[in-house]
């Protein structure tokens, strides 16, 4: 199944680091985007300003989108009863109610390798989408749970769901820092062009109606952590950076 170019493809924390370039990515490729965040979104013309919590500004944002790219979270382990539990399990919640409630027929999920952690930093690898769940913390669980409705949805909704487990993406110089200083961090790592270019072509593919876990990272330095083979069978997209393309100016960039 295609998707309708004439339809906005909605980006949930589109003002976030990885959400900017999801935005990058798309636009380039052509398609409309929607921006949903707490900020305003400068990319894009086209944003509602809303909080996860918000069930209405969920919905208004997610009418008349063809499709979801869902990476709106806190992204760290945090304070699960005040942070995690609203953003990013009653916050998944409202967005999976928003795009059953507007016919919304794709959505992708962001999930992390942090589910398969042990796995993970220990091997055997690479390590495939059906490997055993090895959370990290309730960071980690809150995206078992992502998966796991991502996969209820599917089923009870005939949409077609993706759950992304999403290489190590930068936020700051530290971040960039420490990718850099692990050995595994430069064979799990994320580039935004990598990033934006797998979001598009994840609109272009023509998928079915289902559910699937995917792995997504750039290219590895120097051992293969995770198996991009299901991700390139599937969407038919391929990394093409690798460690530390992209973040350059993160590396440069004077400590706050």
């Amino acid at each position: 199944m295609k998707l309708n170019r004439a339809a906005s493809i909605l980006v949930t924390g589109s003002a976030g680091s990885i959400g900017r370039a999801a935005v990058s990515g798309l636009s380039a490729a052509g398609w409309r985007v929607r921006g949903f965040d707490r900020l305003p979104t400068p990319a894009t013309g086209d944003y509602v300003v809303g909080d996860l919590t918000d069930s209405s500004a969920l919905r208004k944002a997610a009418d008349g989108a063809g499709a979801i790219i869902h990476l709106a979270a806190i992204p760290d382990d945090d304070d699960f009863l005040s942070r995690l539990l609203p953003n990013n399990l009653v916050g998944l919640h409202n967005l999976l109610e928003a795009a059953r409630v507007a016919g919304v027929q794709r959505v992708l999920l962001a999930s992390t390798g942090q589910v398969v952690w042990w796995r993970l930093l220990e091997g055997p690898w690479p390590i495939g989408p059906d490997a055993p769940y090895t959370p990290r913390d309730w960071y980690a669980v809150t995206k078992i749970t992502a998966e796991a409705a991502g996969r209820t949805y599917a089923r009870n909704h005939n949409m077609t769901v993706l759950a992304l487990r999403l290489g190590w993406f930068p936020r700051n110089r530290e971040h960039a820092a420490e990718v850099g200083r692990t050995v595994r961090g430069p064979n799990i790592y994320l580039s935004p062009g990598d990033a934006g270019r797998f979001f598009a072509q994840a609109m272009e593919a023509p998928l079915e109606p289902g559910f699937a876990v995917l792995f997504v990272a750039s290219r590895p330095t120097n051992r293969i952590i995770f198996d991009l083979e299901p991700t390139k069978r599937l969407v038919g997209w391929e990394p093409k950076d690798q460690w530390p393309v992209g973040v350059e100016h993160l590396l440069e960039a004077p400590l706050a």
